[in-house]
């Protein structure tokens, strides 16, 4: 154990620490770098400490570790930095899991890519959720299981060796320098990944890209409990999840979508995709075999979304991605009619992904056209019937809207519909996300949810109580928060004219779709089409800086949406669009507004910003 003052000292920041380091799920963008995302904060955490300070405005004034905290928080890098101390490591070599699984799945993913053996040790159980013959069989990862009495049986072995161990204290062992990866399983918190040995650093982004996509980072409250473990030695007790709390959580979301099916809550909304991506896949491999999947994304749509479908295709040969133009110019019915008609002449499978209203220039299709498109029947080149469609619907734009009823629009297509959580259904308290089909693809959610307790991405308990509390309030609040951004929409208008404002029309909104961001392109000068672009992206800025300096108690630089109160200002270019390729990139702002915030005070800052231009 090293010396007793790096715990004293951690225990003085757990009583100190910012309480947005425990609450708030989306951080500021104005003190953040992504491309130091962790670095940034524990360099100047580090410094803190060389110092012995741990004062509550020190701690505050630290810069934004992660942006979101599916991927990270200061938590989570503050267990890790702990941990890696302990073991005289560096920081990035220890990385936080809220799955029990998933931290095997990212080494076992790395491997795939290179072609090395695995073998996964353990010596008492594995946990509950792996299943190694859908590992293998899905996934198409390769190892091999060995069970060894203690960690001082493992030899040297040809290839990557992971040891897999469970534990009810966050204590400290020596490293057995056979092993390249220790996960250890802390029952209900998740477990924390150890990358032993320069060797294997090479791993390391590949495992925070896993950890960034496919799950998500040990929660905030789970951090916590973590650390307290750790600074006072002792075992931790983590609350099981309240059945009434799940079941009012699965009842909410019946009652919202008005479906009739059962749901499944994720710990995100990307774990939330990446099983329902998986549960399609093993779905199509049983009943389509030696078929090839097509996943249908659009090019400019959440970056998280198109980055997790590529890496998916990437790992099976029997999966691609097939570029959907929606936006703009561009009809998204017309565009899904073209690539079904090319896809079922190749008698693949076609899964789409897409969002309604799309993100982040708020367009919804002509929903009857889009019904008949998918729902058409199609011939393959041979003329036989082709495969109908999975129609996998983000609506975290609009949860409230129905789609999955027996009259709904799609109740003839099969349809999966999910939803951030981090958004309207918890207001920002938690990151957790769910889905739900319509009856018509209701016999694809088994494989879904099973897919989701083999990464161990199911909600957590606290996720449900969040969930549990704020969803009740979930319509109403919607409806307040639309109100509000219909009205600031209308002032931009009137006051900026030249400005093209990107929301849902009158029309729109009287059948139900009622967001509550937009996104406005602003009006530019300039000779060439680089100079507008130049000035452009300086005005983005420019009224987002405005903004958050001249209302800092309500307006944000974040990325957020469907939050309790404030106003939260974004560039999808440099936000949500991260892994989006450069020419399909959004570089306008995107603004959310909530149920709660003072409407005048923005309009009056907006118009100080439009007198200035």
């Amino acid at each position: 154990m090293k010396a007793p003052k790096l715990l004293d000292y951690i225990k003085a920041v757990l009583k100190n620490m910012p309480n947005d380091w425990l609450n708030l799920t989306t951080h500021r963008l104005d003190i953040y770098n992504e491309s130091l995302a962790k670095t940034q904060f524990l360099d100047e955490f580090e410094a803190l400490y060389t110092n012995n300070n741990s004062e509550k405005s020190a701690l505050y004034d630290l810069p934004t570790a992660y942006d979101y905290i599916r991927l990270g928080h200061p938590l989570s890098s503050v267990l890790e930095w702990t941990i890696a101390k302990q073991y005289s490591l560096e920081s990035e070599s220890v990385i936080s899991f809220s799955s029990q699984t998933v931290p095997v799945l990212s080494v076992l993913r790395a491997n795939l890519f290179t072609n090395k053996n695995t073998q996964i040790i353990y010596t008492n159980a594995l946990p509950t959720s792996f299943n190694a013959d859908l590992i293998k069989r899905i996934y198409g990862y390769n190892f091999e299981l060995v069970k060894v009495e203690r960690l001082e049986d493992v030899s040297d072995y040809d290839g990557s060796t992971i040891f897999i161990s469970e534990h009810n204290e966050i204590d400290a062992f020596k490293l057995n320098p056979n092993v390249d990866f220790y996960v250890n399983l802390y029952q209900e918190l998740g477990s924390i990944l150890i990358v032993n040995g320069e060797k294997n650093n090479n791993y390391i982004s590949d495992i925070q890209h896993v950890r960034r996509r496919e799950t998500i980072a040990m929660t905030p409250s789970d951090s916590l409990l973590a650390l307290k473990a750790l600074t006072e030695q002792t075992s931790f007790k983590v609350k099981q999840t309240n059945p009434a709390d799940k079941a009012s959580v699965l009842s909410e979301i019946n009652t919202i979508t008005n479906s009739a099916t059962q749901a499944v809550v994720g710990s995100s909304g990307l774990s939330i995709q990446y099983a329902i991506m998986m549960g399609l896949i093993h779905t199509a491999l049983e009943n389509h075999k030696g078929k090839a999947i097509k996943f249908i994304v659009p090019t400019n749509c959440y970056g998280g979304t198109n980055d997790q479908a590529r890496r998916v295709a990437a790992c099976l040969d029997h999966v691609d991605v097939v570029d959907l133009e929606v936006d703009g110019d561009n009809d998204m019915v017309k565009s899904i009619d073209a690539v079904l008609a090319k896809v079922a002449a190749e008698d693949a499978i076609p899964y789409i992904i897409a969002e309604i209203p799309t993100n982040p220039r708020v367009e919804v299709p002509d929903l009857e056209a889009l019904k008949n498109v998918l729902s058409k029947v199609r011939k393959t080149a041979n003329g036989e019937t082709a495969i109908d469609p999975v129609f996998i619907l983000d609506q975290t734009f609009c949860p409230n809207f129905h789609f999955l009823g027996e009259n709904d629009t799609l109740s003839v297509v099969r349809t999966i519909s999910y939803v951030s959580g981090s958004k309207f259904p918890s207001g920002g308290k938690c990151t957790a996300g769910y889905c739900v089909a319509n009856k018509k693809a209701e016999d694809l959610m088994a494989n879904i949810g099973l897919h989701l307790d083999l990464c161990d991405n199911e909600a957590t308990a606290l996720q449900y109580e969040l969930l549990a509390k704020q969803m009740p309030s979930m319509n109403q609040r919607i409806a307040d928060a639309y109100t509000n951004t219909r009205a600031f929409v209308n002032f931009i208008h009137a006051n900026l004219p030249d400005a093209k404002i990107n929301f849902v029309s009158e029309e729109l909104a009287s059948q139900g779709f009622t967001p509550s961001v937009f996104s406005l392109d602003l009006p530019t000068k300039g000779d060439t089409p680089e100079e507008k672009e130049t000035y452009k992206r300086a005005l983005n800025h420019k009224l987002i800086d405005l903004m958050i300096t001249k209302i800092p108690d309500e307006s944000k630089y974040c990325v957020s949406y469907g939050q309790l109160k404030g106003v939260y200002w974004t560039i999808p270019a440099t936000s949500t669009q991260g892994t989006t390729k450069e020419g399909d990139k959004d570089y306008i702002a995107r603004v959310a507004l909530s149920p709660d915030m003072d409407l005048e005070l923005h309009k009056s800052v907006f118009l100080e910003f439009v007198q200035g231009i």
